[in-house]
């Protein structure tokens, strides 16, 4: 691995100088093991610590198949996914992967006792396997977490909608928090030249999701003058939507835990911003029922801020503790999507509000290759920002999981994988300059 970092550090190392290096027989990857799938069961969801369930092996470095790509992770980065991964919640992955193993002979190599998981990196190529011709050894790259076989007709206008769509990181093996990964071919966008390893590796997952859930015509289709409410509107999808609202000309109405959130929000340039902790909202009695008041009371607390409109889209990702507040809100007409259940699976609202006043609901998961790329490029052209506050070391993903788990950070949490400290990577240092107080501002805060 030191040859493999040396090169990538002289920054004169050639295409051909890649492809020569030797790969290693193993490489040292963050996994979680299969005979430890019960070690939390009578646990709380909150009580699961993924600092015991996080393990840092050295494990061999897979077969290298068809379309496909073997990547040196520099740094990666946490993302929900991880945590549910680490706490086998809402069931273990080991079944994601057994599956994907019965698909062929070479996805049997997913099939495993043991997971490496993450779905993101920033790094650069080693090897590309037959069949690939747009990405060379060398290469600085970022990877989507996106994985389809597109060997169905029902991919081809969305390949989200591919019938062996998978998360990479989750659903499969060999994922980004790793010295090495393997991805398809078809995963990996050029590495935004401004911005570090660590800051590369932030956006994608939660980025490319905020994209398609807000801004594509496969979401929302957000439009200028939108009012958009943000739900966790400082963290790691709710910062890359503020930003995606301010950026097109629509008004986020951002709702935070604390002060310190608050402060982020308004330094990203967001104006109307609710403490639902400081203002009490207690939108559940008790487990089982809702409080219709509290909906009412919030709604009226988002019209001070819109001039007397209701919301046009809300970005929702908590689930069952806001989804019904998050119906009520919602103007006739309007839009709610949601990507995600942190809160709870199973959702209630008064199904009332949303048929007699003609709501859509729009259910949204990462993003098909287009919008990857796009969400990408955005971050490339400085439109959009890494939101990153923290960075671990490789062997400390389970605390940095914990405090995702805990929601004690701000924005996303980054990894370093083979990079040897932080800040390392940058290429264009006038373009970083320009944009230096928005790429750290979540550290800032």
């Amino acid at each position: 691995m030191k040859d493999i970092l040396d090169a990538i550090q002289s920054q004169t190392a050639t295409s051909a100088d890649f492809a020569a290096l030797p790969l290693p027989e193993s490489y040292r990857a963050i996994t979680v093991h299969k005979d430890e799938t019960e070690m939390f069961a009578g646990l709380t969801t909150r009580d699961k610590d993924p600092r015991k369930s996080i393990h840092l092996d050295d494990v061999p470095v897979p077969e290298l198949g068809p379309g496909e790509a073997l990547v040196a992770v520099m740094a990666s980065s946490v993302n929900y996914n991880s945590v549910w991964t680490s706490i086998f919640e809402p069931l273990s992955t080991f079944g994601f992967l057994e599956r994907y193993g019965k698909l062929s002979e070479l996805t049997k190599r997913h099939d495993l006792p043991y997971h490496v998981i993450g779905s993101d990196l920033a790094g650069v190529v080693l090897r590309t396997g037959p069949g690939v011709n747009a990405w060379h050894p060398g290469d600085e790259v970022v990877a989507h977490c996106l994985s389809v076989e597109l060997e169905s007709s029902d991919g081809h206008n969305d390949t989200m909608l591919d019938p062996e769509q998978r998360i990479w990181g989750f659903e499969t093996n060999f994922g980004g928090l790793a010295e090495i990964a393997l991805v398809k071919s078809n995963q990996l966008m050029p590495k935004p030249d401004h911005l570090s390893w660590e800051e590369a590796a932030a956006p994608g997952l939660v980025n490319s999701t905020a994209y398609r859930q807000l801004v594509s015509r496969n979401g929302a289709g957000m439009k200028q003058g939108d009012n958009v409410l943000i739900w966790g509107a400082s963290g790691g999808l709710g910062s890359y939507a503020t930003q995606f609202a301010l950026a097109g000309g629509a008004n986020p109405i951002c709702v935070v835990s604390s002060p310190q959130k608050a402060d982020i929000c308004r330094a990203m340039g967001a104006e109307a911003i609710i403490d639902r902790n400081a203002e009490d909202y207690r939108f559940w009695k008790d487990e089982r029922t809702q409080d219709p008041k509290e909906w009412k009371r919030f709604g009226k607390r988002i019209r001070e801020f819109t001039g007397g409109e209701d919301i046009d889209i809300v970005f929702e990702h908590p689930g069952r503790e806001t989804f019904g507040a998050s119906v009520y809100v919602t103007r006739k007409g309007g839009t709610i999507t949601t990507c995600a259940s942190t809160s709870g699976y199973m959702h209630e609202y008064d199904n009332r509000y949303l048929w007699m006043s003609l709501k859509r609901i729009i259910g949204s998961h990462f993003a098909n290759y287009r919008e990857a790329w796009e969400a990408n490029r955005l971050i490339a052209k400085g439109k959009i920002h890494p939101t990153l506050s923290k960075v671990y070391a490789l062997e400390d993903t389970g605390q940095a999981a914990y405090d995702v788990h805990r929601n004690l950070h701000q924005g996303k949490v980054g990894v370093l994988a083979l990079a040897p400290q932080e800040g390392l990577g940058v290429r264009d240092h006038e373009k970083r300059a320009r944009h230096i107080d928005a790429i750290n501002r979540f550290r800032n805060v």
